[in-house]
């Protein structure tokens, strides 16, 4: 079955389970047939452009609804398959492991500060917060000049809409993982 085929037959099976309709009903809404649905949903037919549309139009959801694949359910992210992102001559090193999602309004980071390591960050967007978990070592950081240190398994939330910096003032190696809210951004990428 060509890719394309097997993406519209999965998509096509979901979306009708999904809202519990029969390929009779799918059949009502869409004008396509009966067998014609069960034909592309098994992947037993390649069905044309124009039929997906009518599909589509039918059931009131968009082209890429059907033409797209699906994001898994479950994902593994591999460290190993990610580029980090390199600052203070390599001592402080960002992993973004769920990159910036405009629906969800967050991102996750990883990040590791070798010893003396530091990064400045500017007011984010108003509101942003950011919340860290100590996985290893000392996170040291400073909000509009009040000095938190967190310790490995404790936690800090706070707001990131100010001058901040992140500090490892330890002689170990520190990690971290960081979720960031962005309530307000507007504009998608």
């Amino acid at each position: 079955m060509d890719d394309i085929n097997r993406i519209v037959a999965t998509n096509l099976k979901k979306i009708r389970e999904k809202n519990k309709l029969s390929l009779d009903n799918l059949s009502e809404l869409t004008g396509v047939s009966k067998s014609m649905l069960g034909q592309i949903e098994r992947g037993e037919s390649n069905p044309t452009l124009q039929t997906i549309w009518k599909i589509a139009t039918g059931l009131k959801i968009s082209l890429t609804s059907l033409i797209v694949a699906t994001k898994p359910e479950a994902e593994i992210i591999k460290k190993s398959n990610i580029s980090p992102i390199v600052a203070d001559g390599g001592k402080f090193r960002i992993y973004p492991i769920f990159p910036f999602d405009y629906e969800k309004r967050f991102e996750v980071l990883n990040i590791e500060l070798e010893p003396g390591a530091s990064s400045i960050s500017e007011p984010h967007d108003e509101y942003t917060e950011e919340y860290v978990l100590v996985l290893e070592g000392e996170f040291t950081v400073k909000i509009d000049g009040d000095i938190y240190k967190v310790g490995a398994g404790d936690a800090i939330r706070y707001r990131a809409d100010r001058a901040h910096g992140y500090y490892n003032l330890s002689d170990n190696l520190t990690r971290i993982s960081m979720v960031i809210y962005y309530p307000n951004i507007i504009m998608k990428e």
